[in-house]
């Protein structure tokens, strides 16, 4: 994309840009200013907004654009998640807005009024604003079933007691809230009028090593929490990279493929501590607090603001690694799954559609396109399986007998995409194959070959990116945890690229780990994406509770600029919902994320084994 504004209204608001996952540091003016109007992202609401009229030139406005020095960190950043380059709308916003004001054309004035005086008051003059400026940048998300919603305030809590206070006036003078974590649910669950209650400056992390655990406050990302763990010598269970922790527990529980050791919504924490609906103060270990624990089947509110989390610590081994094992049929992946769960073989571990597989490791669309056709078509992969595990797993996984791609072909694999679609490469992969599918897995020797035919290096890699980036890139992907399994399946930075050719909605649900009952539900979810003309695609499905239980995310894709596909993705939703619904209560042991929501510290067993009494 080359027009400024189709990039700012192409914004995924995955808040990717908030975080420093390159290496490459963030934006100083979002780390100093915190509002997310002064980050990359925020930038690219703010120009679109002013380039279509939808807000006057304001006073954040010009500090916002001021605030940007083109430093181009931005363009890492995006790019690698999207392939689009934001530090041509910053330009945009400086010209548009520097024009407006040496025009000598009228800048708004933030308007004062009692609620924002109380508001200052409580959190101090620079953390609480009525601007519209920042306010626009709060009130939209990508999600198809989202509507967009401007807040009449933004404030930014440091403290548990500030946030208290800050409810209690809002509820004496009957002003609707909502909270904020780094808005990156994507399900419109952070839009809302009144006030938004931005929780991104309360980002302490407190490790007590003698209890395993963490305790951390809402504005912690699952990236940053990672990276500290890990310095400190353990790992943690998150969510997406970018997403804060405290919110993702709130909204659905976490669960990553590491739910297959780790478990799922209460698994993963110790305590949490809030402020609730009305102002109060309670953790979830006072007797006396409401029972968070429990879960009802029905759709719930939030029970407050999470304002700490005790999140566990776990141990990590030096000899983990990875290995990604086709399959010809999502049966025979769902068998191999089970079997590996049920006997408490490895630490992760996914069943990944081919769509998830090429668009995790390939740097641009059009390469992971080419790499998908190549493992469907050419190779006749249906799926593969992702295990993560110590050298005890790897080889009982090894004394099955599958043929696998094992660290060093994935690494050999992902530096040498561009070479993978030669017609010499794959003559050589039908030359040695057997009866058994992928057979020349098997072969000794045949990592040597993989890398002589594939020629893998950063600079092949990365030599049909933008020129201007290419440098940056190579030196990036000489990085080895760029292609460690383990490393990008713990701090996920790669993830995020499923939604780089439009945005996604995903469709979780818990069931068993059926091959039949996950077929149906694959086919019919399919069924009804293809019917209404919506790319459409398996996420993963992750075993959890040695193997009896599965949670397995499907996805829809929709052109979130586009209003015809938004309508059809809504539709298609909606049918989804009701599938999902009579499926539910036809089997008695699905749980769909609708129900999920504000439950996640629930007891996971309430989700595995909850039957519909509908």
């Amino acid at each position: 994309m080359d027009n400024a504004r189709d990039i700012a209204v192409n914004c995924r608001q995955y808040a990717m840009c908030k975080i420093d996952f390159l290496g490459s540091g963030v934006c100083a003016s979002g780390l100093e200013r915190h509002y997310v109007t002064f980050y990359p992202q925020g930038r690219m609401l703010l120009y679109a907004a002013l380039a279509d009229g939808k807000i006057p030139v304001t006073e954040k406005c010009v500090q916002a654009a001021d605030s940007c020095n083109l430093c181009g960190k931005c363009d890492y950043q995006c790019y690698f998640v999207t392939e689009m380059r934001p530090t041509k709308v910053m330009r945009a916003l400086k010209t548009l807005v520097g024009k407006h004001v040496a025009a000598g054309n009228p800048i708004l004035k933030e308007k004062e009024t009692f609620l924002l005086r109380e508001m200052q008051e409580i959190v101090g003059p620079n953390w609480a604003t009525g601007d519209r400026g920042v306010a626009v940048t709060y009130s939209t998300d990508p999600c198809p079933m989202a509507k967009p919603q401007m807040p009449d305030y933004v404030v930014m809590p440091k403290t548990r007691e500030e946030i208290a206070c800050l409810i209690t006036l809002f509820n004496g003078n009957g002003i609707p809230w909502v909270a904020r974590g780094n808005g990156t649910n994507i399900l419109g669950l952070a839009l809302g009028k009144g006030v938004v209650i931005d929780l991104s400056r309360m980002k302490g992390i407190v490790f007590d090593e003698k209890r395993w655990l963490a305790k951390i406050e809402p504005g912690v990302t699952a990236f940053d929490l990672q990276r500290e763990a890990s310095r400190h010598g353990y790992r943690v269970h998150v969510a997406e990279p970018a997403a804060a922790v405290c919110g993702s527990t709130s909204c659905s529980g976490l669960f990553s493929l590491f739910s297959t050791t780790y478990g799922t919504a209460a698994d993963n924490y110790v305590d949490a501590e809030f402020v609730g609906s009305d102002g109060s103060m309670f953790s979830l270990n006072d007797k006396a607090a409401p029972n968070l624990y429990a879960f009802d089947r029905v759709e719930q509110k939030a029970p407050g603001i999470c304002t700490a989390l005790s999140v566990k610590l776990h141990p990590k081994t030096a000899d983990e690694t990875g290995v990604l094992v086709p399959f010809a049929t999502m049966e025979q992946a769902i068998g191999f799954s089970r079997e590996c769960a049920t006997r408490r073989i490895g630490l992760a571990m996914g069943i990944l559609d081919l769509e998830y597989v090429s668009a995790f490791i390939s740097p641009t669309q059009e390469l992971a396109v080419k790499v998908k056709e190549i493992f469907a078509d050419r190779l006749g992969m249906a799926c593969m399986v992702l295990v993560i595990g110590d050298k005890y797993s790897m080889a009982a996984i090894g004394e099955m007998g599958l043929p696998l791609f094992d660290q060093r072909l994935v690494t050999a694999l992902t530096l040498g995409l561009p070479s993978l679609a030669s017609a010499r490469w794959l003559d050589l992969i039908h030359e040695l194959t057997e009866d058994e599918p992928f057979s020349y897995l098997k072969i000794r020797g045949f990592a040597e070959l993989a890398e002589a035919a594939l020629a893998p290096s950063p600079g092949q890699l990365v030599q049909d990116l933008d020129p201007e980036l290419r440098p940056f890139f190579e030196e990036l992907y000489a990085r080895p945890e760029l292609t460690d399994l383990v490393w990008l399946n713990m701090f996920r930075i790669t993830s995020s690229r499923i939604g780089r050719d439009r945005h996604f909605f995903p469709i979780v649900v818990y069931l068993p780990l059926e091959p039949q009952l996950i077929g149906e539900m694959v086919t019919a979810l399919k069924g009804i994406a293809d019917r209404h003309q919506l790319k459409n695609s398996l996420g993963f499905i992750t075993p959890v509770d040695n193997g009896k239980r599965c949670v397995m995310e499907y996805d829809y894709y929709a052109d979130q600029t586009s209003a015809d596909e938004i309508h059809r993705a809504q539709q298609a939703i909606a049918a989804a919902g009701e599938l999902i619904e009579k499926s539910a209560r036809r089997t008695g042991t699905i749980t769909p994320l609708r129900y999920i929501l504000y439950q996640g510290y629930c007891r996971k067993e309430n989700l595995l084994y909850s039957q519909d009494q509908t």
